[in-house]
Parts: C-alpha cells; structure tokens; sequence
C-alpha cells in the first residue's frame, strides 16, 4: 500500500519514528538501526511495509531498502513476527545480520532482545540458503530469484558475495568490491568488511 514516506521527523522514541507528510504524522515502528539514520525536525525517507492482523493495523518504516527486504525476510520465517524481527535487526547493521545468517552464527542473533537459540537457529536453517542463493523472500514467503553471486569459485568468496548480494549490490559491483581482498586467507567476516568499504570507495 505504502511504498515509502518522505516527510519530517516530527517525533523519536524508542523503536518508532513520527514522519509528518504534508501534515499527517505516520506512526512508523522502526530499529535502532534506522533511529540512528534520521534526526528529529530534518528530512528523512523510510520505506514501508504494513503489516495488517486482525486486531491491529501497523506501519513499519526502515531507513533503507536493503533493511526492508531483511525484515521482510524476517518475517517470512516460521514463529517470527514483525516485533522480533525489529529486534533482530535492532541488534546489529544489516550486513552484519546478513553475515551472521549466512554464516550460521546463532550467538549474533541471540543477542536481540526476546530471541533464543532456537529461534536463532529457525531463521538460520530457513534463510541460509536463500540468501546464498541471492534470493529476496516476499512476506508471504515466495522466493524470488535475486542476483546470481557465483562470482567467484571459492567457497568464502561466494559467501561473501552473498552477503553483499542481500544487502543489494549488483554483480559488477560485487566483482569491484571483492577485488584485491584475500578471500583465500582473510576470515569472511573481515573479507565483508574489507569489502564494504571498497564499495564506499568506488
């Protein structure tokens, strides 16, 4: 229904943001993540997902694309709803999270508020290899096909090259970003690092 909103900060509180579009303050639920990217009386765009039930109506609003399309994954898990979700994400930068998933660290997701070990370990088992495979998950749980990351033969590499894949790099900015790093040698937490900040670099 709503694809973004771009408006004012009219108001901040823990875990939601106020955005006054042409004089209507759209109550957004958000992350720490995001509350980080916006400030209160200047301009910011969030883009939305309404999540609709039967006893309440409520709008989600994420400072980029890319955190969208993680809470829509999220959410698209068995046994996560919108409030856990924004506690995962809460807990960590989206490529951080898209790492830790991708590499099966369960200890970086238990550290969101309400989340176990074996919700930890559920969206771990029912994302890994989506997201490996470069695949975006709708809410209602269809996958559909994203950027192919067989870039590079190496097993780190590639998932490395998944991780930046989710987070919505193109291939060729993949291969730019990836070039000159160690895959072979570096650790794949530092390999995404590294390759972070090439993209800020190009």
């Amino acid at each position: 229904m709503y694809y973004y909103l771009s408006g004012q900060v009219a108001h901040i509180e823990p875990y939601l943001a106020v955005i006054d579009c042409g004089g209507v303050g759209y109550a957004c639920r958000t992350t720490t993540y995001t509350l980080s990217q916006i400030k209160k009386g200047e301009k910011a765009k969030l883009f939305t997902y309404l999540s609709v039930r039967e006893d309440a109506m409520e709008l989600y609003g994420f400072s980029t694309q890319e955190e969208l399309k993680l809470f829509q994954q999220l959410i698209s898990v068995s046994g996560v709803g919108a409030k856990v979700a924004v506690a995962i994400l809460s807990s960590s930068t989206p490529s951080n999270l898209a790492m830790s998933i991708i590499t099966g660290d369960d200890k970086a997701l238990t550290r969101a508020q309400g989340v176990g070990k074996r919700i930890a370990q559920r969206v771990i088992l029912e994302l890994k290899d989506k997201l490996a495979k470069g695949q975006t998950v709708s809410a209602s749980g269809e996958s559909v096909a994203g950027p192919a990351i067989d870039i590079i033969p190496q097993n780190k590499a590639s998932e490395a090259a998944a991780a930046l894949a989710v987070l919505g790099y193109s291939q060729q900015e993949i291969n730019a970003a990836l070039k000159g790093v160690d895959v072979e040698n570096l650790p794949l937490e530092q390999i995404i690092k590294l390759a972070l900040k090439n993209t800020v670099k190009q």
